[in-house]
């Protein structure tokens, strides 16, 4: 059985999918949630990591557990344009943080690639966080992120590339394990700084849920051209709630700091670019709630889309820490 086109595609069959950063943090996870998905997996290998033993190891890895390398440079767009005919998907696992390289730009000779090769029918850019379409007010330096994740997409709608943006939660590794505390990625067992009064919602994912529901998405019809929203219900919590789960797993009460808005944000000009950067995303998070101030259909929110994958409740995902 075959296709008339992408958007009726036989549910079963394999997709050929590219993973473009698959040696980043949340890009092996999506390399091995294609593999498990039963995607024919690829993997951009770049030149640009060199002697990086760690990421050679870890292709090497995916090879063995059939995965496919293919070679290509962002500095070649012939190699590009190359890689991206092999396949029918492409997903970008580009890094687009402050304080690690700040890649979201690079995706424009992508989307070149894309076109020019006029094969790819479906491109997931890199998102996966605040929705950058609803980030017009961010505060600087932050908002540049979201300007730059706003101007892919529109190079994607330009070419008239199908399309997921896939959006809308906080990555556990970050904001959960660490109850939300900047500078470090443990849990406090003495004191925690809460924000606001800590009753604002914010969503939170394990970066191997958000890799899964990426495999799942990438050839589904119905998310065709569409954003899809990662906020499964079971982990939407206030920061309060977040830290009463640790509380209960440790069988301690914690000494809170309520930090206000002000004083939040007080010195933030004295700071280091990234720290501002990630301070002012903190904000939006926490003080604004701009995770969770609009209502999202179950149509287009991936835990009601895809019933069967069992994401990890942030209590599951606390436990490791005690």
């Amino acid at each position: 059985m075959g296709e008339t086109n992408f958007g009726e595609k036989i549910f079963g069959e394999k997709t050929r999918v590219l993973v473009v950063g698959g040696t980043g943090s949340l890009g092996r996870r999506i390399v091995s949630a294609c593999l498990a998905e039963g995607h024919e997996t690829y993997v951009l290998q770049r030149p640009e990591i060199g002697v990086d033993l760690e990421k050679v190891q870890l292709l090497l890895s995916f090879k063995r557990l059939g995965a496919h390398l293919v070679k290509g440079s962002f500095s070649d767009h012939r190699s590009l344009v190359s890689a991206v005919k092999q396949v029918d998907v492409v997903v970008s696992a580009m890094s687009g943080v402050h304080f690690r390289t700040h890649n979201i730009p690079v995706q424009l000779k992508l989307v070149e690639a894309i076109k020019e090769a006029g094969n790819v029918k479906r491109f997931l850019p890199s998102e996966f966080g605040m929705d950058p379409s609803r980030m017009g007010h961010a505060m600087p330096p932050g908002n540049e992120t979201f300007e730059q994740k706003l101007e892919v997409r529109n190079a994607i709608e330009a070419a008239g590339i199908p399309h997921t943006y896939l959006v809308g939660a906080c990555f556990a590794a970050y904001f959960g394990g660490n109850l939300s505390q900047m500078g470090t990625l443990m849990p406090p067992r003495e004191r925690v700084d809460i924000y606001g009064d800590g009753n604002v919602k914010v969503a939170f994912i394990d970066e191997d849920d958000m890799a899964k529901y990426t495999a799942k998405t990438l050839n589904d019809p119905r998310t065709m051209n569409k954003t899809v929203y990662v906020r499964p219900t079971e982990n939407i919590l206030t920061h309060l709630e977040l830290v009463q789960i640790w509380e209960k797993l440790i069988g301690k009460e914690l000494e809170k700091t309520f930090v206000s808005a002000h004083d939040f944000l007080a010195d933030i000009e004295d700071k280091e670019i990234s720290h501002q950067a990630g301070l002012g995303h903190f904000y939006h998070i926490y003080y604004e709630g701009c995770l969770t101030d609009h209502e999202v259909g179950d149509d287009e929110e991936a835990s009601k889309l895809y019933p069967d994958v069992k994401y990890t409740r942030m209590h599951e995902y606390l436990k490791i820490f005690v």
